[in-house]
């Protein structure tokens, strides 16, 4: 069944807002701002976002990606040559960018990409590949399209119109058993047995099988690191964590498991990460 986007992927950013606290917010020597997608676009792209250096830094800085369910592009914005797609990652991602840098990338909200471009999110899955591999054409445009003169501002409108063309022409395939699973997994802020709880009409296996292709990983899985963007879109503090216990409504059996099950996708301990 084909119906224009707008009406089969809304609940998608209705209900998730995934959340990358790359850059504390009282570092001046590097910035990070993301832009919201024209409303054409915006239940396939979350946002367009860019993370660069004020001035060169003492030393490698070494750049933390949470889980967030996401697959994202991005590119080098002096070097545009260089761009590439990160896919579905089950745990953090650290690695060192340098003492100087300036990148800008497409966040698509979970399922978009393939969506949009047909690719199996399995492949891209917890790695990040040479995005004219994958996308050729894509990879190829920007190449030409991106300057390194071109501000922020300029570039997000460029991807903006390159991304909702994109979307006009394509005829979009929709498996709504897959949309209603995603769905429920977020009205539950991933709190629920994805084997019995996702009665949507399709098989474990086949459940298995379409989330591995649309998402990257499987619904258990995913359902994880909804639950944790929820912990964190709740931003609380040490203390509330101790006193309301947030991590019990979502299914934590005790602190332990909770902090374990954090610092997994976060890369640090919650009490780190709210201090």
């Amino acid at each position: 069944m084909r119906k224009n986007a707008v009406n089969e992927l809304k609940t998608i950013r209705e209900y998730y807002k995934p959340i990358q606290p790359t850059v504390s917010a009282n570092n001046n020597e590097i910035s990070y701002q993301e832009r919201k997608p024209n409303k054409e676009i915006e239940d396939f792209i979350y946002c367009f976002w860019q993370l660069k250096t004020q001035k060169p830094l003492k030393s490698d800085y070494n750049y933390r990606v949470v889980s967030d369910g996401c697959i994202d592009i991005f590119f080098d914005h002096k070097k545009p040559t260089e761009n590439f797609a990160m896919g579905f990652c089950r745990k953090f991602v650290q690695f060192s960018i340098g003492k100087e840098f300036d990148y800008i990338g497409i966040r698509f909200l979970p399922s978009a990409f393939t969506h949009l471009f047909g690719v199996d999110a399995k492949t891209l899955s917890n790695q990040s590949q040479e995005l004219n591999k994958i996308l050729p054409n894509f990879s190829g445009w920007i190449n030409t399209e991106i300057k390194p003169t071109d501000s922020f501002e300029k570039i997000g409108a460029i991807l903006n119109d390159k991304i909702i063309g994109y979307s006009k022409n394509q005829d979009i395939s929709y498996d709504h058993r897959f949309l209603d699973s995603l769905n429920l997994i977020f009205k539950r802020n991933g709190f629920l047995d994805t084997e019995k709880d996702l009665n949507t009409g399709l098989s474990p296996r086949q459940l298995r099988r379409i989330f591995n292709f649309y998402i990257g990983t499987t619904a258990k899985s995913f359902s994880n690191v909804v639950r944790f963007q929820h912990i964190l879109s709740a931003k609380p503090s040490k203390q509330r964590l101790k006193e309301n216990k947030l991590y019990f409504d979502v299914g934590f059996f005790d602190q332990a498991h909770f902090i374990k099950n954090f610092k997994t996708f976060y890369g640090v301990t919650p009490s780190e990460a709210f201090n």
